[in-house]
């Protein structure tokens, strides 16, 4: 049997454990990257050599992370293969991978965040109020379009995170599909800062919608619409452009720069380790160690 023919068969069963959007990100990758080079193989013909020139090939034309996404979802197919009885053994295990590139973060200076905020005071766009949001907790777009009144625990001051949404093709538009969170630690209490309470009391009284964010007569705003309000927004204020997720680091930065520990911030913003905020914003806590070891240092005065 082909790499390939394996392929349709391991998708047709995929399809039916995996969310629509996880499904079309394994099919993009292997429709763009996997089946040309590797589709018309004979399945128990890819040895470990063959997969670590695939590899290498791939790290020559994408970036690390793109590398290990590709690899990972060949690595699963064969380890069903495995599972199956039709290959003897995962040939992924003995391939060594490229090192994993760290993202650059992206956030808004505490100067530029203020700006934001007091456009968002003067405009009266009740949409806004998402990006305020963020500012304070930190929540992934999907999440926060996916949010519903509901979720708000206004007496406790808590907001509640179960659910995220992206944008799916639809009669030729881009519509809202709910789903659940990525990852169990994505779902989770945050608890909201008193001072934004009444302008969410204030939004809530003058919605048409069950969602916190919507657009004109409560109507639903997909992603990319908000996404490119946001843009928009940047660009009005003469702010360099940053992605939406800019928001999201910015909270983490903002936290960080108040003195909050990696633990606390690692469960508010939904990591399933607390290293990964550790590594993603270890250059925003270099200021934040400074200080302390400066305090410390006053112990020898």
């Amino acid at each position: 049997m082909k790499y390939g023919e394996f392929l349709d068969e391991w998708m047709s069963g995929v399809k039916a454990n995996v969310k629509s959007r996880t499904f079309r990100r394994y099919d993009c990758i292997l429709t763009g990257q996997v089946r040309p080079q590797l589709g018309q193989i004979e399945i128990e013909n890819l040895d470990a050599e063959t997969m670590q020139r695939f590899v290498a090939d791939l790290s020559r034309r994408y970036a690390a992370n793109t590398v290990k996404s590709v690899v990972a979802v060949v690595r699963s197919s064969l380890a069903k293969a495995e599972s199956l009885g039709i290959v003897g053994h995962n040939v992924m295990d003995k391939v060594e991978l490229p090192r994993r590139e760290e993202k650059l973060v992206e956030c808004f200076s505490a100067a530029e965040q203020k700006k934001i905020e007091k456009f968002i005071e003067t405009s009266g766009k009740e949409k806004y109020i998402g990006v305020l949001l963020c500012l304070y907790t930190g929540l992934r777009v999907g999440e926060l379009l996916a949010l519903e009144w509901q979720d708000i625990d206004f007496e406790k001051g808590l907001l509640t995170v179960q659910k995220s949404c992206h944008d799916e093709w639809r009669d030729g538009e881009y519509i809202k599909a709910i789903e659940t969170p990525k990852t169990n630690a994505s779902i989770r209490v945050i608890p909201i800062p008193h001072q934004l309470l009444p302008k969410l009391k204030g939004a809530k009284k003058g919605s048409k919608s069950p969602y916190v964010v919507s657009g004109k007569d409560g109507k639903e705003i997909s992603v990319r619409s908000y996404q490119s309000s946001f843009e928009l927004l940047l660009k009005r204020l003469s702010l360099p452009h940053h992605g939406f997720h800019a928001l999201r680091h910015t909270f983490a930065t903002r936290a960080i720069e108040c003195g909050m520990d990696v633990r606390t911030l690692s469960e508010l913003m939904g990591h399933t380790d607390p290293t990964v905020t550790l590594r993603r914003y270890a250059h925003s806590m270099m200021e934040h160690k400074r200080m302390m070891m400066n305090k410390l240092g006053k112990i020898f005065q």
